[in-house]
């Protein structure tokens, strides 16, 4: 199985937790240290090679339509009706983004540090993998609550942390998209797939080299910008 050539980063969301900023604008347009945080996530992914980027849609879709409107080789995937949620955005996003593993980003965060996409090439292998998720220490993401989502083995495999401490998904991963089509519902979350890719024991994870930031609540903006002034 190749190496992912494809990006989709998830922009469909209604970004409720950040109140006012986003009663008329999308989340991936709020700005951080100057600059749109889809934009961030862009930054990330000028460092691996891509032959296409899909960016999903469904909430205030025309503004970050416009805001893309120049920008060569992004095409879009508008969910109507019916948000999708992450699983199912993916899924319906495949026809786009080719049947091969696909690079997957957030768009409500900023990374430091090594590239996020760089590294989860060069760890990839669909020989043992079906998910491959980076990771910091739930103590090391800044502006996340929470005591982590996974534990993670010596050999990379990942098990639900459950209440243990662990480490955080902060937002980007390489996976397969065929194994989507099993799921009845139109929409759910990836989170069901990544824990019927534990059970097969090929869900795995790797730290990140560098820090990340979620800017999901308003105040995590002011946290963000302080991690990029510190590099």
């Amino acid at each position: 199985m190749p190496q992912p050539r494809a990006l989709m980063l998830f922009a469909a969301g209604f970004g409720t937790r950040m109140g006012a900023l986003t009663r008329s604008r999308p989340k991936p347009l709020i700005e951080v240290a100057g600059r749109a945080l889809l934009d961030h996530a862009l930054a990330q992914a000028a460092g691996v090679p891509l032959d296409r980027i899909v960016v999903n849609l469904h909430y205030l879709p025309d503004q970050i339509r416009a805001h893309l409107h120049d920008r060569a080789g992004i095409t879009f995937s508008d969910e109507q009706p019916e948000i999708l949620e992450t699983g199912g955005g993916l899924r319906a996003a495949r026809p786009l983004l080719g049947p091969d593993p696909v690079f997957v980003m957030n768009t409500d965060g900023v990374w430091t540090g090594e590239n996020p996409l760089q590294q989860l090439a060069a760890a990839w292998d669909p020989a043992r993998m079906d998910a491959l998720l980076l990771l910091l220490p739930a103590g090391d993401f800044t502006g996340h609550r929470g005591t982590g989502d996974f534990v993670l083995a010596p050999d990379g495999r990942l098990t639900r942390a459950a209440g243990r401490p662990g480490h955080s998904y902060i937002g980007a991963h390489v996976t397969r998209t065929d194994l989507l089509a099993a799921y009845p519902q139109t929409a759910f979350s990836l989170n069901l797939f990544w824990d019927d890719a534990i059970a097969r024991g090929r869900a795995y994870g790797l730290v990140h080299r560098g820090g990340c930031a979620d800017v999901g609540r308003p105040d995590g903006i002011a946290e963000a910008e302080r991690l990029l002034a510190d590099v």
